[in-house]
Parts: C-alpha cells; sequence; structure tokens
C-alpha cells in the first residue's frame, strides 16, 4: 500500500474518535448520577427530620419516646436505609426538633473524602 493511500484512509476513524471522547463522557454521566444520589440522600434527611419533628408534636402515640421519633425518622427517610442513630431529637424553644448527619461516601474508583449531610427540622415554628 502506498503511504498516501495510507494516509487517506478512513475506516476506523468512528472507533478512535469514540475511544478518544468515551473517558470524558462517562466520567461526566457517572458524576450526574453520584450527583443525583447525593441529592437524594440529603432530600431523604430533610423529610425524614421533618416528619419526625412533626409526628413528635401532633401524634405522641406513634412518637411517644426519642428512640421512638429516631425510628420514625429512619423510615421516612425516602426509602433510604439509614440507622436510627442518624437522627437525634431534642426540646428547645422552638418545639420538637429532629436532626440528621449523615457521611455520603463517594464510590472508592474517585478517591474523594466522605461529605458529611446534615438536616434539621423544628415543629411547630
Amino acid at each position: 500500500m502506498k503511504p498516501t493511500a495510507l494516509w487517506r484512509d478512513t475506516r476506523g476513524a468512528s472507533a478512535l474518535e469514540f475511544a478518544l471522547t468515551a473517558p470524558a463522557f462517562f466520567l461526566f454521566i457517572f458524576g450526574i448520577i453520584e450527583c443525583g444520589l447525593l441529592f437524594w440522600t440529603q432530600l431523604g434527611l430533610q423529610h425524614g427530620s421533618e416528619m419526625a419533628a412533626r409526628c413528635a408534636t401532633v401524634n405522641s402515640t406513634l412518637c411517644p419516646s426519642s428512640s421512638a421519633i429516631t425510628n420514625y425518622a429512619a423510615q421516612q427517610a425516602f426509602g433510604l436505609t439509614l440507622p436510627a442513630d442518624t437522627f437525634t431529637y431534642s426540646t428547645p424553644t422552638c418545639g420538637n426538633q429532629v436532626t440528621a448527619s449523615y457521611s455520603f461516601e463517594f464510590p472508592q474508583i474517585l478517591n474523594l473524602s466522605p461529605l458529611t449531610l446534615t438536616a434539621r427540622a423544628c415543629f411547630p415554628s
């Protein structure tokens, strides 16, 4: 084959372009997925805290003690399997307050430190 013919040969150009752009594309897609999981976890923590603070104020039969309130908060966390000790219950001047603190772990391949997510809800104010 002549060198000029080899230079003009375009077979495999699509495969080469894909090989060059695929790592950046997949990194972008997996980054979007991880950000979605991060926001989902934050939303679950906030929802669990709000529902438990409301339950502590409104429904004393379902939430009679602090352990029952934290268990209720863990159940209301939008499908997340969080331990009950993620949530804490207190009674400051604003009413019944439930706070949450959770360490969000990124995949090991990214080698990032965990991000601490927090949520707080006080009911009735």
